[in-house]
């Protein structure tokens, strides 16, 4: 079997065919110009960094394009790294398309989108059932097909339906321990408060913000749509439905230090933000802990403050669990 990225260990030297996913031109403290990369194939992703570089190399090794890497596996301050000997690059006419490059949710799509349409019929108020499916039918392609984020959790092809549906997962236990929370918006919630990044992200290969996403962001751009839906659906536009569905979509970040415009100000809207950042942080704890050795810590998480975590020796669950990443 054919070794991948992240089946090398440190010190082996590996000659690969793999995808740029992140390209960055910066500039040493000497003021030299080098290239920090991170290349990616189906196993995950690794950093590397390409010395004396210029502006011809950074448009040679765009994010996107497929390489032939030649290097070696290091570590550097905890983190896997890559050390380059050289670079080359691959067209399509040597049998590769990015494709073979993007990695996918652990569950079909075809699953997933069956088990979300189930939610959707539990909506059981009428104007957020019809902003619903309007927007599920509309974005369904996309929705279906695009990442949740671009590197921090579920950055993978499929990975903002999996978010969504691990969302409702835990938003219907939630809901059958507690009859005082709305499950119908709660519900809506968490199919919509996200699907604003199908226009801030530009696809599931080589993710990046699009001009959208970095000028405006995903809570705007839904809270967008979601009035264009009730315009196209000839929704009252002053209703109380419509402004809690609005305010537990742009309230999901829950704090102003996260981006959020609002702080949520009803239960569910309070429930949307911590299920979220729930989802996120187990995703991410986990994956990190997938590719982690028994018996070893995790690197530091970004998304997690820095934190590492502890990989037991013996984590019988942590095994059966479907690979995320």
């Amino acid at each position: 079997m054919l070794k991948r990225l992240l089946d090398y260990n440190d010190g082996e030297e590996l000659d690969l065919i793999v995808m740029i996913k992140n390209s960055q031109l910066r500039h040493t403290k000497k003021d030299k110009l080098y290239l920090v990369l991170e290349f990616g194939d189906g196993s995950g992703e690794v950093r590397g960094n390409y010395w004396d570089a210029d502006q011809r190399d950074a448009e040679m090794f765009a994010s996107g394009t497929i390489v032939e890497l030649n290097g070696k596996r290091e570590e550097y301050q905890g983190r896997p790294q890559i050390k380059i000997y050289s670079l080359r690059t691959v067209g399509p006419e040597e049998g590769y398309d990015l494709e073979q490059f993007v990695k996918s949710a652990p569950e079909k799509v075809a699953d997933m989108r069956e088990e979300i349409n189930q939610y959707v019929f539990a909506i059981l108020n009428p104007t957020w059932n019809r902003i619903v499916r309007y927007l599920l039918k509309k974005w369904d392609k996309r929705f279906f097909e695009f990442p949740a984020g671009k590197s921090n959790h579920h950055a993978v092809r499929g990975g903002l339906a999996f978010h969504t549906l691990s969302m409702l997962r835990d938003a219907k236990s939630i809901a059958d321990n507690y009859p005082q929370v709305n499950r119908s918006l709660l519900y809506a919630g968490c199919i919509l408060h996200d699907m604003g990044k199908v226009l801030e992200l530009s696809g599931p290969a080589a993710t990046q913000y699009t001009a959208e996403g970095n000028l405006v962001g995903h809570l705007v751009l839904i809270d967008e749509q979601i009035m264009l839906a009730a315009q196209a659906l000839k929704l009252d536009l002053e209703s109380e439905d419509l402004l809690l569905l609005r305010h537990v979509v742009l309230s999901h970040h829950g704090k102003f230090e996260y981006g959020s415009p609002k702080l949520p100000q009803i239960l569910e809207a309070e429930l949307l933000h911590r299920i979220d950042d729930l989802d996120a942080a187990v995703y991410a704890i986990t994956n990190s802990l997938q590719h982690t050795k028994p018996g070893t810590f995790t690197e530091p998480l970004l998304s997690q403050d820095g934190k590492k975590y502890y990989r037991p020796k013996d984590d019988a669950a942590l095994d059966k669990a479907p690979r995320l990443e």
